[in-house]
């Protein structure tokens, strides 16, 4: 299975071991990293790979988010890195204890990509055409992104489970 990390991580896969199925033909993609999934399985396929699943685990989606939300993130992060991606991490794992996390180098590229992706729906159903099933999984406690835009953007498309009482790493109590 091919594995695309959420924004500024790195080995956070374990968190999700329960939601994945690890065989060679499944993508997964958490947070951030859902872009990159379906980026890839786009491009697997059309390079004649064979794809079965594309898993998206809390997709980054920011859509329903408003312009002065994003540029407030933008600017966050530009005034002090490190202290926006503590308390990116801390928000994540609300409203549990925050756990241990290996951070991957960032920019301010991928955080505005993050905040300005535009999912869209026929080049979903496209995938979904061509035999490849797409499941997305949502915490119902998700601080991070709209999760009731998520799921009913998601919901005529993919399979959507919605995990009760977790965060956006899919933690429950």
């Amino acid at each position: 299975m091919k594995y695309f990390s959420g924004f500024s991580l790195k080995n956070e896969f374990h968190f999700f071991n329960r939601y994945i199925n690890n065989t060679d033909y499944n993508v997964c993609g958490f947070s951030y990293g859902a872009i990159k999934a379906l980026k890839y399985v786009k491009n697997q396929l059309t390079n004649g790979k064979r794809v079965d699943t594309l898993i998206l685990l809390s997709p980054a989606f920011f859509e329903t988010k408003s312009d002065k939300f994003k540029k407030s993130q933008l600017l966050g992060y530009k005034k002090n890195s490190d202290l926006y991606l503590k308390q990116f991490i801390k928000t994540c794992f609300t409203p549990y204890i925050p756990q241990e996390i290996q951070h991957s180098t960032n920019n301010i590229d991928e955080l505005e990509e993050l905040l300005n992706y535009k999912w869209i729906e026929p080049e979903l159903l496209e995938l979904v055409n061509l035999g490849v099933k797409i499941e997305v999984y949502l915490g119902s406690e998700d601080k991070i992104i709209d999760v009731d835009g998520a799921r009913e953007f998601f919901l005529d498309i993919s399979t959507v489970t919605y995990v009760k009482n977790a965060n956006h790493f899919l933690q429950t109590n």
